[in-house]
């Protein structure tokens, strides 16, 4: 019990929930965190899918069960309801309800090692399952609840908490968004977060998971591409679509992780659902900084086991001793192999650092920002090293109607928080709140921050901007 889901993050444990909701028919998966007095207790994903009979239910819970999958599954191994759940958390519930029956309910408890799920009571199970979940009711249904999770904050500092929330939440986005691209372009599901206080019987507004295509740039690098290199292993065809990403962008789909090295690789889908992220090239090439602009895409949908394995946490694809050897051999209708793929690669990555150095260095956003923010003005801008403290823009209470306070000694921007519900369209704030905004002021703003003083010009242009942006907070409030 506690081996099973080593490997997973919250991130991919979600997608492994999602995927039986897909595979149960659901049009809606609800993720949503609960917190009570002022800590986060509880997670759910709730769908609108077919739901379980009791019997079937007492199959799902069942460590090691066995069920059959269609040949249009995202599930395989037989053990993600578990795995995923236990890697995140001490106490598992599912609640279902199919066609023909009343709510059902089954709770599992890491601790108890007889591996005996507990039969929850038909009045709970009514009352979890008929409350508003705010997504389309079929009469169906799987609600999963997880207790006792490991990796919520055990602090009630709601600074802290909103902290976590927000990182938590937009990792989750972009992980599902990416995962799930496909179906969810296609309409096949929809995925909504959202956040309950249960103290204050209040729920945020959802967001909504877009999709996060990693090939979604509007146009190639170079003429030509994507390209298919085509290869043959044991009479089936092996495509391998490349991708040049343009050398510089700052969409989210483009910067996918922190690392340069994290973006580029394979790309591997099995019934269009992501199942590796880049990463690794599977022996074709090295991870390196210059070829952060190719990606390859994989299909493996049709399960060529002799070549690939997918992981338990369906977030990595194994590759056979003989993938080296098949990539080799791939080419396009055009002459293209894989180096000549990657020398394309480098030359793009080369004359997009040319551009970029001619840019000024700016101090690092710090606190306060997204962390999508501050990808994307890493990707855009060389970053100063003086005293390595970044620039933080925050909320405080000023003693005066200004918008903002410059405090360079602590290199921080305040902004007023008399104008923060105005500028939130009073929607709940947090530490990384009006990301617009503040990615505005550090624009703005950054350059005041630099060197030892403050010249007469700077001085009259914070004047400047001091006088509009207070009168546009007042208008705006």
């Amino acid at each position: 019990m506690e081996g099973l889901g080593r490997n997973h993050s919250l991130e991919t444990a979600l997608a492994d929930l999602v995927d039986n909701s897909i595979d149960a028919g659901a049009t809606c998966v609800l993720i949503r965190l609960v917190r009570k007095k002022g800590r986060l207790r509880s997670l759910y994903v709730i769908d609108n899918g077919k739901g379980m009979s009791p019997s079937f239910i007492d199959t799902a819970m069942t460590v090691g069960g066995q069920r059959a999958y269609g040949s249009k599954d995202l599930g395989h191994f037989g053990i993600g309801l578990q795995s995923a759940s236990f890697s995140q958390a001490r106490a598992l519930t599912v609640i279902a309800r199919a066609v023909g029956y009343g709510p059902v309910g089954r709770r599992l408890l890491l601790d108890n090692q007889n591996f005996m799920a507990e039969i929850v009571s038909d009045d709970f199970a009514c009352e979890e399952f008929e409350r508003e979940w705010g997504i389309p009711q079929t009469g169906t249904g799987t609600l999963i609840r997880w207790d006792d999770v490991f990796g919520f904050p055990l602090t009630r500092e709601p600074e802290r908490v909103e902290e976590f929330i927000s990182v938590t939440t937009q990792n989750v986005q972009n992980h599902l968004g990416l995962v799930f691209h496909r179906l969810i372009e296609h309409g096949t599901v929809s995925i909504l977060l959202d956040v309950e206080d249960a103290d204050l019987e209040q729920v945020s507004p959802p967001f909504e998971v877009a999709p996060l295509n990693p090939f979604g740039y509007k146009r190639p690098a170079l003429a030509g591409y994507p390209k298919k290199l085509v290869a043959y292993h044991e009479g089936a065809e092996i495509g391998f679509t490349c991708h040049l990403w343009p050398g510089r962008s700052s969409s989210i789909e483009f910067k996918l992780a922190d690392a340069p090295e994290r973006r580029q690789g394979l790309f591997v889908y099995r019934r269009d659902r992501l199942l590796q992220a880049g990463g690794d090239w599977g022996g074709i090439a090295g991870l390196a900084k210059r070829l952060q602009v190719a990606r390859v895409e994989l299909h493996i949908d049709g399960d060529v086991t002799s070549l690939f394995r997918m992981n338990p946490e369906k977030s990595r694809v194994i590759v056979g001793s003989d993938f080296k050897r098949v990539a080799e051999s791939a080419i396009a209708k055009d002459g293209t192999t894989f180096p000549i793929y990657l020398e394309d690669a480098e030359r793009v990555f080369q004359d997009s650092r040319k551009r970029r150095r001619e840019r000024r260095a700016m101090i690092p956003p710090g606190k306060g920002f997204a962390p999508m923010v501050r990808r994307s003005i890493g990707v855009e801008v060389p970053f100063t090293h003086e005293n390595d403290h970044p620039l933080d823009v925050r909320w405080k209470r000023l003693g005066s109607e200004n918008f903002f306070e410059v405090d360079r000694e602590q290199r921080t921007l305040w902004i007023n928080e008399v104008y923060r519900s105005a500028l939130l369209g009073n929607r709940r704030g947090g530490l990384n709140d009006a990301p617009l905004v503040k990615a505005l002021l550090y624009l703005q703003f950054e350059e005041m921050f630099q060197g030892e003083r403050l010249g007469p010009k700077d001085k009259d242009n914070l004047e400047l901007w001091q006088e509009i942006l207070t009168a546009a907070a007042k208008s705006e409030k």
